[in-house]
């Protein structure tokens, strides 16, 4: 029997009931997320899945995608795309044992292509991987108590946490919190486990997922924790971002922050990048209540017709900041304190060797836009496996797309040292600033949504700009730079000081003025640009800034301060913060 196209508002059933929006009706009759992906496995004819199981598959963390470098020849001659799946882990806060981390490395061997992508979310994701190839995937992630339950979909996504080696024990209870946030948020999903573990389905009258109903959310849910002063998970871009309150060195609470979000769509001037507002703070013990109400809120009022249009940032601009705060009050019973003050200085990673307060040793390990791969001139993915092998701390994925070498005895120190060393892996020449402060998501030849070039392409143009940098005495000046192949902002790049957004093969929008620490969004200068254009433009801005910059400003605070940006974007609508 289908169920109705419509839906009623959980928490108020006053509420007229709404129309589904296409989506929301597959979800609403998918049998809670199965759908026929079980058929469309064992169909031998297609390397790909059916359009509706697509879209269902994506809540258990795997996309399907194809080569987008041959689609076209395939087209061509009459074939189908080159189809193949990317699959993403849940890996809450980023920390990974040196289990899981050989298990990951052996099966990206064996079936990734003998790559793996570390991402802005701090996880892994599996590129290449074929049909067939799947259920060993998964599987092979299960014996390592690994998922990729809910690293895509409608869902609360992977929850972010805050990487700082010389913190130790605030670092521990942080990321300790993002578990528990992430255990909790995470929905139950047994299509999951009778889908790719072999499990059975049993029959209950209870609902499968009390919280998420039928339909789930809305659209993804973004969660995270930062610990002052680096605001490394950029907290401004989630929908639910947690602030650290520390006093005389005990976590003491959070202060909440709310309907960040980077994607936006192109040309349709009703959707924008949007920075979270802060509502207030709240104890630590408060953490899990306040992600219920949170989410339920935005479970029970974002717009289940126009997707576009249904993230959580949209639901706060349309129903209004005060009238969202009062609601999740009401749910939580009681009402946010008032904010308490806090500094960020930095979004970046400090790279190489650090000590933590409790003795321990933690290295920094930069990988250029997160891409680890055999046989690539610094080869990162087989330094690892042999530090894994040996290693008797842990890993820890950083919101850059680099990986920290955590938790190392101080005896451990001199044989991590010298496997590092021995790979070429610590060069004082490399990267440069601005490399170690630029990231990049997939785009081609895999990502769908990609409108332009963005990983293959950043590392060339950052060499471009490096030459322009170095003419102006800028070498050394910290600048975030963000590249992303579409509008999506998978990179997070709207809130960059200077960021590129693909809108066709070898075109991009430029955004200039971002924060440093991505406390402000930036404004589009350029739109449909050349790399000729985009090296003309940042030449020219980098000689004035040289020229004309206060002491310890940053190049994105000198554009504003100066005036010197296009206003060719509207004005965007950014939330409240300090």
């Amino acid at each position: 029997m289908m169920i109705t196209d419509t839906i009623s508002r959980d928490a108020d059933l006053s509420q007229p009931l709404e129309r589904l929006g296409p989506d929301e009706t597959l979800k609403a009759n998918s049998d809670q997320l199965r759908g026929s992906i079980a058929l469309s496995l064992l169909d031998r004819i297609s390397g790909g899945v059916t359009p509706e199981d697509t879209k269902l598959l994506k809540f258990q963390g795997i996309y399907q995608q194809d080569d987008r470098d041959v689609r076209e020849e395939r087209r061509r001659q009459k074939l189908e795309p080159a189809y193949q799946f990317m699959a993403r882990v849940r890996l809450p806060g980023g920390v990974c044992t040196p289990e899981q981390w050989l298990a990951i490395d052996n099966l990206a061997r064996q079936h990734g292509g003998d790559t793996l992508r570390l991402t802005t979310r701090q996880t892994f994701q599996f590129h290449w991987l074929l049909k067939d190839n799947l259920r060993a995937t998964i599987q092979g992630l299960h014996a390592v108590l690994l998922d990729t339950v809910a690293a895509c979909g409608d869902d609360a996504r992977g929850v972010m946490c805050s990487v700082n080696p010389g913190l130790s024990s605030l670092h521990a209870e942080l990321s300790a919190l993002a578990k528990r946030a992430s255990d909790r948020a995470v929905p139950r999903m047994p299509a999951y486990g009778e889908i790719w573990l072999d499990k059975e389905r049993l029959a209950t009258t209870e609902p499968e997922e009390p919280f998420y109903g039928h339909t789930y959310l809305p659209r993804k849910f973004k969660v995270g924790f930062v610990l002052p002063p680096t605001n490394d998970i950029d907290v401004y871009a989630q929908d639910l971002g947690f602030i650290t309150i520390v006093e005389a060195g005990r976590l003491v609470g959070f202060d909440v922050a709310i309907g960040g979000g980077m994607g936006r769509t192109d040309r349709v001037a009703t959707t924008y990048p949007r920075l979270a507002s802060v509502i207030g703070y709240v104890d630590k013990e408060a953490v899990p209540a306040v992600t219920d109400a949170v989410m339920s809120v935005q479970r029970d009022y974002g717009n289940r017709v126009d997707r576009a249009r249904a993230r959580f940032k949209y639901t706060i601009d349309d129903k209004g900041l005060d009238w969202v705060t009062a609601e999740i009050e009401r749910r939580l019973g009681f009402a946010f304190k008032p904010a308490r003050t806090f500094e960020f200085t930095s979004n970046g990673d400090a790279f190489g060797w650090a000590r933590g307060e409790d003795g321990r040793h933690h290295f920094t390990l930069f990988i250029e836009n997160g891409r680890l791969g055999l046989g690539a001139t610094r080869d990162a993915m087989t330094a690892l496996r042999a530090i894994a092998e040996v290693h008797k701390g842990s890993f820890r994925l950083t919101p850059n797309q680099n990986v920290v070498i955590a938790d190392i005895e101080p005896g451990e120190r001199s044989l991590i040292a010298g496997i590092l060393d021995s790979h070429g892996l610590v060069d004082p020449e490399w990267p440069g600033t601005l490399r170690q402060n630029a990231m990049a998501c997939v785009a081609f030849p895999t990502c769908g949504l990609a409108m332009a070039e963005s990983e293959r392409y950043l590392p060339s143009l950052i060499g471009k700009l490096e030459l322009l940098l170095a003419e102006h005495g800028l070498s050394e000046e910290p600048i975030t730079l963000r590249m992303s192949g579409c509008p999506n902002g998978c990179s997070r790049p709207y809130i960059a000081e200077i960021a590129l957004t693909g809108r066709a093969p070898g075109k991009y929008n430029l955004y200039l003025g971002g924060g440093f620490h991505g406390q402000r969004l930036a404004q589009l200068h350029l739109e449909n640009a050349a790399e000729p254009q985009i090296l003309a433009t940042l030449g020219d801005l980098f000689g004035r800034y040289a020229a004309g910059r206060e002491a310890g400003e940053h190049f994105g605070d000198f554009l504003v301060r100066t005036d010197l940006l296009s206003p060719l974007a509207p004005p965007q609508t950014p939330g409240k913060h300090p």
